[in-house]
């Protein structure tokens, strides 16, 4: 999955490029429109378009019967659950080709969100914080021998400004720290297997075109987190922080659900406006 996610990964940087010299939000609805109208002509290709169609002319059929024989509740009744049978068949003959076309959906969907869903964490001073939680808290879950043998490398730029508390049995462990330098940083976080690096943008003078909060272990969780490698190997589950959800400008949302949602609507929107011209059934 890490190779896939590379792969995709420097197949948008390409893409992206161009587009986000207009702006961000340009970037977003235009690779959003131009997948739903990819995702429609794939659906083409891959469904029964006839078996569509003529499901859909059945149920106008019924739905025809029911008006024109309304005062015979025998009739009503029979094409009624005729109507509902077609409907079953309408549903199944479109959830078939849907399924393979959510992992193409997951992969862009992904992409636009750690670009554009998150901004860089906030530089912060050791002095500036009165309360605990007001930095930023690294947290690392993983088995109990991992948890048991943690360390946390923080790079120069990144400060502690509290110990390393490790739960072990609850396979748990959380550092607070201050990103004092903007910049993109590495964390060292080492285990008895090994170790791993976990990628933390700071400020707006941070140059990083994807960043994502975690780092997961899953190669399912990694379709959804593709912005660095998984964790498979180090006895680790996860790796995650918080950045601030970013600002999408003049689109009405925010943060990675207002991507999603950019993302779902413009697709829609874009493959509706180009449903009858490439004659697709759905």
């Amino acid at each position: 999955m890490d190779a896939i996610n590379r792969a995709v990964t420097a197949l948008f940087d390409v893409i992206l490029t161009p587009l986000e010299a207009v702006s961000e939000e340009f970037a977003l609805l235009f690779v959003s429109g131009v997948f739903g109208v990819l995702a429609l002509w794939i659906f083409k290709h891959i469904s029964w378009q006839k078996g569509i169609k003529a499901a859909k002319d059945r149920i106008k059929g019924h739905l025809i019967e029911i008006r024109l024989y309304q005062d015979d509740l025998g009739i009503v009744a029979k094409s009624i659950g005729k109507v509902l049978l077609r409907n079953f068949q309408y549903l199944g003959l479109n959830f078939g080709p849907f399924v393979p076309l959510a992992i193409p959906f997951a992969l862009v969907a992904a992409q636009m969100v750690v670009r554009y869903g998150f901004e860089p964490a906030p530089v912060q001073h050791p002095t500036e914080l009165s309360l605990a939680g007001e930095g930023q808290t690294l947290i690392v879950e993983g088995d109990e021998a991992s948890i048991a043998g943690l360390e946390i490398v923080l790079p120069e730029g990144l400060t502690a400004v509290s110990p390393l508390a490790r739960i072990p049995r609850a396979g748990h462990a959380a550092l607070e720290f201050v990103a004092e330098k903007p910049g993109v940083h590495e964390v060292v976080v080492r285990t008895p297997s090994g170790e791993t690096i976990k990628t933390i943008a700071v400020g707006a003078e941070a140059d990083v075109r994807a960043m994502q909060d975690r780092r997961v272990a899953s190669a399912f969780e990694a379709v959804l987190w593709p912005a660095e490698d998984t964790l498979a190997g180090t006895g680790l589950t996860v790796i995650r922080f918080r950045y601030p959800e970013s600002d999408l400008g003049w689109l009405p949302l925010s943060g990675p659900f207002g991507v999603l949602v950019a993302f779902v609507l413009a697709s829609m929107v874009v493959g509706f406006i180009f449903l009858k011209p490439l004659g697709v059934q759905i």
